[in-house]
Formats: C-alpha cells, structure tokens, sequence
C-alpha cells in the first residue's frame, strides 16, 4: 500500500493504463473492448449505467472525494489558507487556464470543435508531482510549495467548469434532495470518533451514496457529489478516510478510467484533416500551459510581492509551466463532457490529451532535471 502512496509509482501506473488503453483500441481486441464498455450495469428498470459510465460517474467521484478532501485542508490549515498565501500561484494558475482557452480557441474557433475550449485548462496534480519525485531531487521547497497550489487551483477551475458548463435540464427537487442528504453526511461525520463509529460509518455510506445518486439525477455530473462529499465532511476524520481510500484510488480508479478513456481508435487520416481539437489541445497544453504560467507566475511575483519574500526564478516558473501542462486526469473526462453528442470528435479530444500531455511530461521531465542539476551545483544559501 505505501507504494501506491508514493509519488512516482501512481503517475507511472496511470501512464501505462492510458497506453494499454489506446494499444488495445487499436489491436484486434478494440471491438470487444468497446463492446464491454458499453455494457449496461445496475437494476434493470431502476438504474442502469454502462460500464464506461459508472467508471467516469461513480469511481471517479471517488477521486474527487479525496481532491476535495486535500481541497478543504490546504484551504484551511495549508498552503491556501490566507490571501497572501494564494495571491502568487492564484494568479499563475489565472495565466495557467486562460492563455491555454486562448491557444485553443485559434485553432477551433467557428467550427464544431470550439465547445473544447476547457479540456487544456486541468493540470493533474498525481502525474506533476510524480515527475517533482522522479527528477526533482534537489529542488527548493518554495517551488514544490508553489507547484502544489497552482495544481490545487487548477483543479478548482476544473471542478468549477465540470459543475457549470456540463449540468443541463437541472431537476431541482433532486438538488434539495442532495443538499439535505450532503447536510446528514456533515452531521454524521462530527460523530465518527464516539463508540458509535461503525454504525455511524455505514450511515455515512449509504447516505454518500444518496448524495450522488441525487446529484446524478439532479443534471449535475455526479462527480460533484464526491466534491460536496469531500468539502462538507468533518476535517479530522476526512483525512483519516482520504489515507484508507488513497491507494485505491492511485491502484484502480484513476489507472482504470485512464484505459477507459484511452480505449480510442487512431483516425487513418492526414494530419490536415485531423480535427482543430487536436490540435488546439496538442498545442494548447504544453505550449499554452508554459506561457501561461511562465508570465502569469513571473507578474504575481512582482504585483504580490513584498520585502523579505523569496522569488521563484524565471527557470522555475518555466519547469512549473511544463508540470502544468500535464492535463490527463480531469483533462480526459473534461473531454468526455464536452463532446458527449460527437464521437469521432471526442476519440480525437482524448488522443490530443494523451499526445499533449505526453509532450508536457516529456518537457517537464528535462526541465525539472536541468533545474534540480542547478540548485544541486549552486544550492540556494540558508536564511536565518
């Protein structure tokens, strides 16, 4: 289980899922996988949900449980609980999203593919923080600091985009519903450390699954349930939950929804009629991620910065805009959502997102190493 805690181990694994995703789709095993993603699960007649579906809808919010959980922490007692703290990496992570839209927007404006303007916006913070372990030895604390709280704003752009840009024919009463189920599940997680724990835990169960399947039929995607989830619970206890549910997630959901969304057929096709999401993702990641936060970051550092405040250096703004552009998680899904109603369009989203954010990986990996070779050879002098 610890190596499933670990950095590197879980972005390796979700690497390999995604490739072994897309060589199947393309092997003579695709159609039998495609067919075995469309498979319908649940009770006939109730509640049923293909297999893909229940991957992206259901084990995904359990991801999102433990993102809000991380979320409602750094907000409070780390390293976003006060203004100052979050003024820099808020502003970088501003660059981070909006110079990407813009990248992307100049390749699909006008046509069928604009509505993908929010997939380059996501960094995944699993993948980012996997490169820092591998190649990042060495590294000042102040840019994993700042890393980290670009990464964790990023996820709530995305987060923010998946609840308001994807929720349509909105059934309120199933909303009311949700709210007062989220509200039992705050309540019951105050009691989780009497001697009534276990029965309170299995409460909490059943009433987190009420929560999603009220958020799933209100027209919000369920994965803001396990948002409302992580955010509303207890904070001592919901650490204690985010350690037990950690590996798992970092062992089977995320590495089975990236095969999921991998499972894409490779278009036989030129390059020139390849879809502008393609490339406007292909591009937008990498390239749009690097500038975006490469100025956005070096602008905070001047706008919020104060006497006595240490500065990130232009190389590592630079390696933090490469870690950016590793969208993959929230990437993936944003891509599902945004082309649900096109096929042929998402399968060519999705291969830009892998493609892309292969690329970032690729960058991030030489420039991580070039500034952890810097600071090794010239280590920053200690402050009394």
């Amino acid at each position: 289980m610890s190596l499933l805690r670990s950095a590197r181990f879980p972005a390796v694994m979700l690497l390999a899922s995604a490739a072994a995703g897309l060589i199947v789709a393309n092997s003579a095993a695709g159609p039998g996988a495609a067919e075995l993603k469309a498979v319908h699960l649940g009770v006939p007649g109730v509640f049923e949900l293909s297999a893909g579906h229940w991957i992206a809808d259901a084990l995904l919010a359990v991801f999102f449980f433990v993102v809000a959980v991380e979320l409602q922490f750094e907000l409070t007692n780390g390293q976003l609980n006060s203004p100052r703290k979050a003024l820099q990496p808020a502003i970088a992570a501003a660059g981070g999203v909006l110079v990407p839209i813009i990248v992307y927007v100049l390749f699909a404006h006008g046509t069928e593919a604009a509505a993908g303007w929010p997939i380059p916006t996501a960094t995944d913070i699993a993948f980012a923080l996997g490169v820092l372990a591998v190649f990042g030895r060495g590294l000042p604390s102040g840019l994993r600091i700042f890393l980290l709280a670009l990464a964790i704003l990023d996820d709530i752009v995305g987060i923010v985009f998946i609840a308001v840009l994807f929720t349509s024919d909105v059934d309120f009463a199933m909303i009311v519903a949700a709210t007062v189920a989220l509200a039992v599940f705050a309540v019951l997680s105050r009691l989780l450390d009497t001697r009534a724990r276990v029965p309170v835990a299995i409460a909490m169960g059943l009433v987190a699954v009420a929560t999603w399947y009220f958020v799933y039929e209100s027209g919000i995607h369920a994965t803001i349930a396990g948002v409302a989830l992580g955010l509303a619970m207890f904070q001592t206890p919901a650490l204690r939950v985010r350690h037990v549910l950690e590996p798992w997630v970092n062992g089977l959901v995320l590495p089975l929804f990236a095969f999921s969304s991998a499972l894409v057929v490779i278009p036989a096709v030129s390059p020139r009629e390849l879809s502008p999401a393609f490339w406007g993702i292909l591009v937008a990641l990498p390239v749009g991620k690097i500038i975006g936060i490469t100025a956005a970051g070096w602008i905070s550092q001047r706008v919020g910065h104060k006497e006595g405040d240490e500065r990130l250096p232009l190389g590592d703004l630079i390696a933090a805009g490469a870690l950016g552009g590793i969208g993959f998680t929230v990437s993936l899904l944003l891509a599902e959502l945004a082309f649900a109603g096109a096929p042929g369009i998402r399968d060519q989203a999705t291969l830009g997102v892998l493609l892309g954010s292969t690329v970032s990986l690729i960058l991030a990996g030489v420039l991580v190493s070039w500034r952890s070779w810097h600071y090794r050879h010239h280590p920053v002098p200690a402050t009394a």
